[in-house]
């Protein structure tokens, strides 16, 4: 009998953390219920020709990606769709995947593979985006402006949530915000929510952020090394219950750049790395509710747990 109430406990327990690991959460649910391709037809793809008819219009459709596709051009997704990789190939290379001014949109279960001069995945302008359980990657073979960011959020996008991804090996890896001179399009604009990812071999722009609200909780950074959160040009970012190892600098507000943004930083492991806030914010309590995990468990939890996952 102790046993069975042993197992059922533990069942109960492992059914608790999937479900916890599937939700939506953070930016992306507020204003718009993200449901992507749900209650349209599914279809499974293997080419460039077929990805791109799959994506385009704005119709409900849900995609799978069953193989690895090797992009000669940027492909687009269109408005209420679901981008999800079925396969153990299941990604994208040479080009990558753009949401240009469309909305709600769920891309999980892909691998990016980046090691060229094109973003791996864009929001140019979209909005209400879930991006999770996904694997972005380049290399450092080369200088590191040879390289465009492995995830970029740009011109006004705006709610979006990424959530256990891996992204690793690459120079400047994360852009929110895409030009210094797009305050008048980005302020009171991209909301985005980080949480329980694993960010690995990274040099810098993890993320960087320019003129947008940022929740960064839960994640694992390791191998760092110039740079990690760094928040621009008026940017307030929430930095809570992250752990990071061999970073070089894991929050900055004007290291970088002459014009500073705003952070708060509470219970972090910055594992004996120091920081440099010279602008404290005001954003101290996200719009939504959301779960914090012990620091204890980020290593080993996200590492197990983040990157990309098949969708069956």
């Amino acid at each position: 009998m102790r046993k069975t109430v042993v197992v059922a406990l533990l069942l109960s327990l492992l059914a608790v953390q999937l479900h916890f690991m599937n939700c939506q959460d953070g930016f992306a649910t507020l204003g718009l219920e993200v449901t992507g391709g749900a209650g349209g037809e599914t279809v499974s793809v293997c080419t460039q020709a077929e990805l791109i008819a799959a994506l385009s219009g704005n119709e409900p459709r849900i995609v799978r990606i069953v193989c690895h596709i090797v992009l000669t051009t940027t492909v687009y997704i269109g408005s209420n769709k679901s981008v999800l990789g079925g396969s153990e190939s299941a990604g994208v290379s040479g080009r990558g995947l753009e949401v240009e001014r469309n909305k709600n949109v769920i891309i999980r279960g892909l691998r990016f593979c980046c090691p060229v001069a094109t973003d791996g995945l864009l929001l140019n302008g979209a909005t209400h985006v879930w991006i999770d359980h996904n694997e972005f990657h380049a290399d450092l073979d080369h200088d590191k402006d040879y390289y465009d960011e492995l995830f970029s959020c740009k011109n006004g996008a705006d709610f979006v949530t990424v959530s256990w991804n891996k992204f690793h090996s690459h120079w400047k890896a994360l852009l929110i915000g895409n030009s210094d001179r797009n305050g008048h399009i980005d302020i009171g604009t991209l909301h985005i929510t980080f949480h329980h990812n694993y960010f690995l071999n990274l040099n810098s722009r993890v993320p960087s952020l320019r003129f947008g609200v940022g929740h960064i909780y839960n994640n694992f950074y390791e191998n760092i090394f110039e740079t990690g959160i760094n928040s621009r040009m008026g940017a307030e970012v929430l930095v809570e219950s992250n752990v990071f190892r061999n970073s070089s600098v894991p929050i900055a507000t004007d290291r970088y750049s002459p014009e500073n943004g705003y952070a708060v930083e509470r219970n972090n492991d910055f594992g004996g790395a120091e920081f440099y806030i010279s602008h404290y914010g005001t954003f101290t309590k996200p719009p939504y509710s959301y779960r914090l995990n012990r620091l204890s468990k980020i290593p080993l939890l996200v590492e197990r747990n983040a990157g990309r996952t098949i969708i069956f």
